[in-house]
């Protein structure tokens, strides 16, 4: 592959020192392993290739990858989730818990300020929080395979909607215009990362979202 082709794959991600599978594109797989998600797409997952659209180690691995080829990557921590940052450990007061009515526990995960994180331990008053991706410092093991390469440009604004969890009925490509017929509304931000990729890899500037309502009679 090379570097802005779209594709499908499917994948299967391990940390290397336990064999704990921690994503999965295989709906089978995701259940055998407890992390089976109703709200998560399985299935071949849409990628643009070199775009960082996945993990560096994958976007390197699929570089020299073709379609239908299947390979056992290893990636360290460098490139998948970043190394431990000592100063994404943070030591808060239990008061700021109580008052959001929080009983701070070792193992919770929590968010502040939209960052999430996980308590590592709870002692004199104060809670210590680490705010580092759970991932970080892992080598993880991903079996991977590219399923399709994405050719026709309809079917490339699909994939970049997808991507974003936008479900597209229909994608109508006229005079140098993009009109994209939603099943369901998605956030601003979400159209402007779409309206963003199409321009990038598809060429057109303007993108209309449009949604179709039918309403039945008695």
């Amino acid at each position: 592959m090379k570097k802005g082709d779209f594709v499908r794959i499917v994948y299967t991600g391990k940390i290397k020192e336990t064999g704990e599978v921690f994503d999965t594109t295989d709906e089978n797989v995701a259940k055998k392993e407890g992390i089976y998600n109703k709200d998560a797409r399985y299935g071949p997952a849409p990628v643009i290739v070199g775009y960082n659209k996945v993990i560096r180690g994958l976007d390197n691995a699929l570089l020299r990858m073709n379609i239908g080829d299947k390979e056992t990557i290893e990636v360290l921590p460098q490139d998948g989730f970043g190394k431990r940052n000592p100063n994404l450990i943070k030591l808060i007061p239990s008061v700021e818990f109580k008052k959001q009515g929080i009983t701070p526990l070792p193992g919770m995960p929590i968010s502040m300020d939209n960052i999430r994180g996980r308590i590592l331990s709870v002692n004199s008053g104060r809670v210590k929080v680490d705010f580092n991706n759970p991932l970080a410092g892992k080598t993880l093991v991903y079996e991977l395979e590219i399923k399709e390469k994405i050719d026709d440009r309809k079917d490339k604004i699909k994939a970049i909607c997808e991507y974003y969890k936008c479900d597209p009925s229909d994608v109508i490509i006229k005079d140098g215009e993009v009109e994209i017929i939603m099943v369901k509304d998605v956030d601003r931000s979400s159209k402007e990362l779409i309206a963003n990729d199409v321009k990038e890899h598809i060429g057109i500037n303007k993108i209309k979202f449009s949604e179709i309502f039918e309403v039945k009679t008695k």
